[in-house]
């Protein structure tokens, strides 16, 4: 919805006729009716004090105790508390701690799978690159077209870990590259498992009847064919392999809604094919157990978003989202690896979006 239609529907709320006090109404399909309030009180049954048995190790029976309830409102915090920033720990999961975890918590890590990332040598690829090592992955391979972001990025993850890492640099508009580099990573470590598809770029506040058609064309070579031409390459190569996989499409929130006024539209078209992709490839592919998911930010507090320039943008960005804030570089995180591990296997053809509540209003 639009920020002129949001706001029109705001004021047609704030303008509505209040019901009256003493009554709320269900809404059916033939009819309206009044339910008394009063009755509808009654039948609550309100506790000073709530009963809570805890069962553990040693206490028998359980241990009984109660909650005061007036005390407990009195402790509800007025604040919203301030979100904690990544840290720069990077511990990966070991086969003893892995082997220690419970049933659930296995299979929601990305133990011994084989992941490529691309646009991993900064920004989100990169903290989803991390969060891949400290969920238990075997091999990470970083696909970047920028040569000397991608071997730092690459060097401080296995300093940091002691992983296998590796750097190929590719440009995700280049299919013979793509195709090259694949055929590497499987020769090397076997088809790759996962596939998160970071790599992308952001035309904002230009005017579509001024805006240059081979910026355009640049723009949806990166965003849409790049994640095609990456998902066909690695694709083929689970297929071949005969492996179930999981392919993750980063894509955003600006493809399922209007970010007005923001004036992106061609960034928009290239998200919401990103999407789109996304589902029909789900589809064609299931019959491979090849599962394709897309990930669809919100305003994220990337290091590109720092800058005194966009000051004024990001305090609209935050009023116009209900947590008031932009989302930290490692919010997506736990969601990448939910969607590459097996938790997710029933899970195809979603798009998750994850904003901070700016596509429900």
């Amino acid at each position: 919805m639009s920020f002129a239609a949001r706001s029109a529907l705001r004021l047609a709320r704030a303008s509505a006729p209040a019901l009256p006090r003493n009554a709320a109404r269900c809404f059916s399909a033939t009819r309206v009716q009044r339910v008394n309030d009063t009755n509808m009180k009654k039948n609550v049954v309100r506790e000073k004090e709530i009963p809570v048995t805890v069962y553990a190790a040693g206490q028998g029976t359980g241990d009984k105790h109660t909650v005061n309830v007036s005390e407990a409102a009195a402790r509800i915090p007025t604040e919203t508390p301030t979100p904690s920033h990544e840290g720069e720990i990077v511990q990966p999961l070991s086969r003893k701690a892995y082997e220690q975890l419970p049933y659930t918590m296995r299979n929601m890590s990305v133990y011994g799978k084989t992941i490529i990332l691309t646009g991993a040598a900064r920004g989100l690829g990169n903290h989803m690159a991390r969060a891949c090592a400290e969920a238990g992955a075997k091999n990470i391979v970083l696909f970047d077209a920028n040569q000397e972001l991608g071997d730092e990025a690459a060097a401080e993850l296995h300093d940091k870990t002691g992983l296998p890492v590796s750097f190929f640099k590719v440009d995700v508009r280049d299919g013979a590259a793509i195709n090259a580099a694949v055929d590497e990573v499987v020769e090397h470590y076997g088809a790759p498992d996962v596939l998160i598809n970071s790599a992308g770029i952001a035309d904002s506040n230009i005017k579509a009847e001024t805006y240059d058609p081979a910026m355009f064309r640049r723009l949806i070579d990166i965003n849409l064919t790049g994640s095609f031409l990456m998902s066909q390459a690695v694709g083929r190569a689970m297929m071949a392999a005969g492996k179930p996989g999981s392919i993750i499409l980063v894509a955003s929130m600006s493809g399922s809604v209007v970010n007005f006024p923001q004036e992106q539209s061609c960034y928009n078209a290239s998200k919401a094919g990103v999407i789109q992709l996304g589902r029909s490839l789900a589809a064609e592919w299931a019959k491979y157990d090849i599962r394709v998911n897309c990930i669809s930010p919100g305003y994220m507090d990337t290091a590109l978003n720092r800058v005194p320039a966009l000051d004024a943008q990001k305090k609209i960005w935050k009023s116009l989202t209900p947590q008031n804030r932009l989302g930290n570089v490692d919010e997506l995180n736990g969601l990448a690896i939910f969607l590459a591990s097996d938790s997710s296997k029933f899970m195809t053809g979603s798009n998750c979006i994850i904003d901070g509540g700016y596509t429900c209003l």
